[in-house]
């Protein structure tokens, strides 16, 4: 076993922070041989139980969970920051020429290694991420993190229709592929695959019925797609699919409605949508830098909250303008205060933090496994500096509470905070 010596953020069931300022976090092997949290909390009890365990010293650093990204696109990485009209013609111009280079073996692996350096550089030690189309790309991802004793879910895009040639797929063997993917990689180490409709309008209905019929097949795979981004892309829905009630009704219609579903953006939904989403157990993943760079609109977080479905944080690069935490809770603060268009309410610190950590485990199932620093938890976490910029510095120097520490690095924090990321306790 092994300690830290830090402060320490954590979470306590209710989604409230637990802060000790001078904490220790106490990591060994666990039952199965993966490194998890043995105990936390203030140093002088937790020392006292631990005598012997050699203690790293982290003086004016803070340990929190690592972070976790519900959505985000692996092969969009060099797409990051393309200026486009909107979605649909962002798409064309830049994204599907991009995908359609993750067929060649080398060029999935190159990236894949720089997509997980990059997650690790920001802090995030969890992800629910986009393949392409192509297998190949699925089996760089899942491959490089199994080489890190990295935790991400991932899946093969599904598309055969209204998309180019080059990232178009067969609709019969798309779901081969699938299946195949499913049997290699799910279950396999900290991995899992995400069955992954790019979204309704690029699936046919054979495709969508083929998606839900192994979504009852492997009931604890994942499932992550897109609804309601905006609204060009909702009155394309309605076209493809006139007798579904809504764009999310399609999912639900093909069986894609379930515990561990993970739908991207939720920005157009009405309140019968609302309760099939708490109903069915299916969650969202808010994108707020993505919704506003592509100008989609505000994801409704009282309604959300009123309707008691589950949501976590994403960046949805390359959509979304920034791999950091920071910038996406900076970000969903902005989401939540905007009451034009819906209610707004201020989100406070300990909530942006819940919604990145232990809030996106629970959307994952994953609750008490990742995203928090409890006893049994599997032993992912940063080492944050909070003097890691002049300004940063001078500011939380001040901070009078947890709320105007966790906040001041909310706003002014980036890269530079994360000095460290752990993965299952290793380096």
């Amino acid at each position: 076993m092994k300690a830290f010596r830090a402060a320490i953020l954590r979470f306590a069931d209710d989604g409230t922070a637990v802060y000790e300022q001078d904490g220790l976090l106490v990591t060994g092997p666990g039952a199965n041989g993966q490194e998890v949290v043995h105990a936390v909390g203030p140093h002088a009890a937790v020392a006292a139980n631990h005598p012997g365990v050699p203690v790293e010293q982290l003086p004016g650093r803070i340990i929190a969970p690592g972070f976790i990204d519900l959505h985000i696109h692996f092969p969009q990485t060099d797409v990051i920051g393309s200026p486009a009209e909107g979605l649909l013609p962002w798409l064309e111009d830049y994204t599907f020429p991009h995908e359609s280079r993750f067929a060649d073996e080398a060029h999935a692996a190159e990236r894949a290694t720089f997509f997980v350096d990059e997650l690790l550089r920001h802090g995030v030690t969890t992800a629910l991420a986009f393949g392409t189309s192509h297998p190949e790309s699925v089996d760089a991802l899942l491959g490089e993190a199994q080489r890190r004793g990295m935790r991400m879910i991932a899946g093969k895009v599904l598309q055969d229709r209204h998309c180019p040639d080059g990232v178009r797929d067969q609709t019969q063997q798309s779901l081969v592929d699938t299946e195949a993917l499913i049997a290699r990689w799910h279950g396999r180490g900290r991995l899992g695959y995400a069955i992954t409709p790019r979204f309704a309008p690029s699936c046919s209905e054979a495709q969508l019925r083929g998606a839900g019929e192994l979504a009852a097949q492997y009931p604890d795979v994942w499932i992550q797609s897109h609804v309601a981004e905006n609204l060009d892309e909702v009155a394309w829905v309605r076209q493809l699919f006139p007798a579904a009630r809504s764009y999310l009704a399609v999912y639900q219609q093909f069986g894609l409605m379930r515990e561990r579903a993970v739908y991207a953006h939720c920005i157009h939904l009405d309140d019968e949508d609302r309760a099939l989403m708490h109903d069915s157990g299916a969650a969202a993943a808010v994108c707020p830098t993505s919704n506003l760079f592509l100008g989609s609109g505000f994801f409704d977080y009282a309604a959300a909250k009123r309707a008691g479905f589950r949501y976590g944080l994403a960046s949805d690069v390359g959509g979304g303008t920034s791999f950091s935490p920071f910038h996406t809770m900076l970000a969903a603060y902005y989401a939540g205060r905007e009451g034009r268009t819906k209610a707004g309410l201020s989100l406070s610190p300990q909530e942006l933090w819940w919604q990145h950590t232990a809030g996106a485990a629970a959307v994952l199932g994953l609750q008490g496994v990742v995203g928090n620093l409890q006893p049994g938890c599997e032993a992912d976490f940063v080492v944050l500096d909070p003097a890691a910029t002049p300004l940063l510095a001078r500011k939380t120097a001040h901070a009078a509470s947890l709320d105007e520490l966790l906040f001041s690095l909310v706003v002014l924090g980036d890269d530079r905070v994360i000095e460290r990321a752990v993965i299952a306790g290793g380096a």
